[in-house]
């Protein structure tokens, strides 16, 4: 009877937050300020780094706190005959690693992604050199924009618009920076900003310096990347000699048993 009860309570919930009712993502929404300090400080960029533009980076981290919401109150309606401190206590952790799913996901994503991600940036930063070579900074970061690859565009179009405000600082270049924390993101920027500030006469010098740098940084990215498809490769070998071997073995004991009953 208690079943169908807490059954009958989640259809009835279900069916007014269908209809308007009881409207959970406007309850998250209307508190999102709230919410908000639970965000990770990296979440935008895994979630840019997974879908691109393709999924508003807010409207996913509301459906997380919706989604833990609604596990903590289903947890309290399946304890609710057992109700005290450590059951809900209990719907509060089940809560809480429901919405802390989909980050780990997107980060297991990055992770697993994470040559090809980093490997963005110089390749990138590659084609910007050869605008500065026309251009300024700025106007060369504006243009680059169109052929960026799309995990960076809305990064560099809000770092352009805030140079074009006026901001002279490296203020700009550090917030793309910790936007998109990939390897030597950092430095580069700060690269970046200094050649911005460099006369004409020495622009030549300091362009050299930020082409060596990136074409180290491209053999990084190449290096890691035969490297991760070789230790790859030497997974699965492994992973088929342990087979075999275990194979091997299984034949060997049926072989000796079926010896034992001869």
């Amino acid at each position: 009877m208690y079943i169908e009860i807490v059954i009958l309570a989640a259809i009835i919930l279900f069916g007014l937050n269908y209809t308007g009712r009881i409207n959970a993502n406007r309850f998250v929404a209307d508190n999102e300020v709230y919410f908000r300090k639970l965000k990770e400080s990296d979440w935008d960029f895994y979630v840019k780094a997974r879908y691109s533009d393709r999924v508003n980076a807010d409207f996913l981290f509301n459906n997380r706190v919706r989604d833990g919401l609604i596990t903590i109150v289903l947890v309290n309606g399946l304890l609710i005959s057992n109700i005290s401190y450590v059951t809900v206590l209990l719907s509060f952790v089940i809560g809480y690693v429901v919405f802390k799913s989909k980050y780990n996901s997107l980060k297991k994503y990055y992770k697993a992604h994470l040559t090809d991600i980093d490997s963005m940036l110089p390749y990138y930063l590659k084609g910007l050199e050869i605008l500065i070579q026309h251009y300024t900074v700025p106007v060369a970061l504006g243009k680059s924009i169109s052929d960026a690859p799309d995990i960076f565009k809305e990064g560099l179009q809000e770092m352009v618009n805030q140079i074009n405000d006026g901001d002279d600082t490296i203020t700009p270049y550090m917030n793309f920076a910790k936007t998109y924390p990939v390897r030597d993101s950092m430095r580069m920027m700060r690269l970046l900003y200094r050649l911005s500030l460099g006369s004409q006469e020495h622009k030549q010098e300091q362009l050299l310096t930020f082409s060596r740098t990136i074409s180290n940084l491209q053999q990084k990215a190449r290096e890691l990347k035969y490297k991760n498809r070789l230790e790859k490769m030497e997974g699965m070998t492994m992973k088929m000699l342990i087979a075999t071997g275990v194979g091997v073995m299984i034949l060997m004991v049926f072989a000796i048993i079926k010896l034992m009953n001869i």
